[in-house]
């Protein structure tokens, strides 16, 4: 081995950590995101809620994005929970008393306070992020009338008629189609100059 075999192999194996660490940066950055937005409903530990209603104004209002996680409430946290017998139902308040076993939960803009008591079980999550109105587009894209209102779109686009009908006698029908049918100077095939 010569001394110039040294550096230059080294080199290569730099070059080769460099384009990998890229990939391996992403992946690390990938799986963070993951397990920060991994919904509770699939084992996770964040919610997301659309708020809906006026019972926590002037906190959040409706079309308001609050994201909850998982973790140990206290008084005064608002919260997310998913009250029995209701199938599933969200509701966002804030704390107001109670413990572990039956938290006293109350809307901000609400002069009573909520009929049910949930147990830390029942709490989805602590409000930790509020993003204002970004659910109204998410609301908008979920909402049945939207779906249905694209898929009308898109089936009268298919099935309207094209401009140049043809009838039933192989003619086109109008000025405009029988004018395609003509063929244009550019769509004639070159002829000799001898023969003119």
């Amino acid at each position: 081995m010569t001394a110039t075999e040294g550096p230059a192999a080294g080199a290569g194996c730099l070059r080769r950590l460099r384009r990998h660490l890229g990939d391996a940066l992403f992946m690390v950055g990938a799986l963070v995101v993951g397990y920060v937005l991994w919904p509770s409903s699939l084992g996770g530990c964040t919610t997301l809620t659309i708020v809906s209603g006026h019972s926590m104004e002037p906190t959040f209002y409706t079309g308001d994005l609050v994201v909850s996680r998982c973790g140990e409430p206290a008084v005064g946290d608002i919260v997310v929970y998913n009250p029995p017998n209701v199938g599933s139902a969200r509701i966002i308040h804030r704390i107001i008393g109670g413990d572990a076993t039956g938290w006293t939960v109350q809307g901000d803009n609400n002069s009573f306070v909520d009929p049910w008591t949930p147990s830390d079980r029942r709490i989805l999550g602590r409000a930790v992020l509020h993003i204002p109105k970004v659910g109204l587009v998410g609301s908008v894209l979920v909402s049945p009338v939207t779906w249905v209102s694209l898929f009308l779109i898109a089936g009268a686009l298919l099935i309207w008629p094209s401009r140049a009908q043809d009838t039933p006698g192989g003619e086109a029908e109008g000025s405009e189609a029988a004018a395609t049918s003509r063929p244009r100077p550019s769509d004639r095939p070159p002829q000799d100059l001898e023969t003119r």
